[in-house]
Parts: structure tokens; sequence; C-alpha cells
């Protein structure tokens, strides 16, 4: 029970990367492409838990990308 709890915790505090990077100004630091796995690895204190996000984000972002074409770079 306790790992469940774990893996759920660790979905839900991880899996903003793409979100963030596309809808809050300035988190998309210019990236146009793959921007939520970008946002991932950047050096910040969450580092270490935001790349639990990464596989994620790869997937999301990669199902974005005809979007990112079309949008441009996010600022």
């Amino acid at each position: 029970m306790k790992a469940v709890a774990l893996i759920v915790i660790a979905c839900l505090l991880s899996g903003c990367g793409s979100i963030v990077s596309r809808t809050i100004p300035g988190q998309g630091k210019g990236n146009q492409y793959y921007p939520g796995v970008q946002w991932d690895v950047r050096d910040s204190a969450w580092r270490y838990v935001t790349i639990l996000d990464l596989p994620f984000s790869l997937v999301f972002d990669t199902l974005l990308l005809p979007v990112d074409i079309a949008h441009g770079p996010y600022e």
C-alpha cells in the first residue's frame, strides 16, 4: 500500500513539465521544440524530482509537436 501511495505522489509531483513550460509565461525560455523536456532538465533545486517527469514529458511533447511547430517559441 505504501508503494502505491509513493508512486501516486511521485506522478502527481512530476507531471507538469510540459504543461508548465507551455502555460506559465517565462517558463518556456524561448524553446519551441520539446519545451517540457528542456524544462525538466534545467538546473534547479527540483531537478531530481523533475527527472521522474522526463519520460512523460518526452511523450507529451512528441504528441504536441505539430502544435509547437504552429505556435512558435514559448516565451
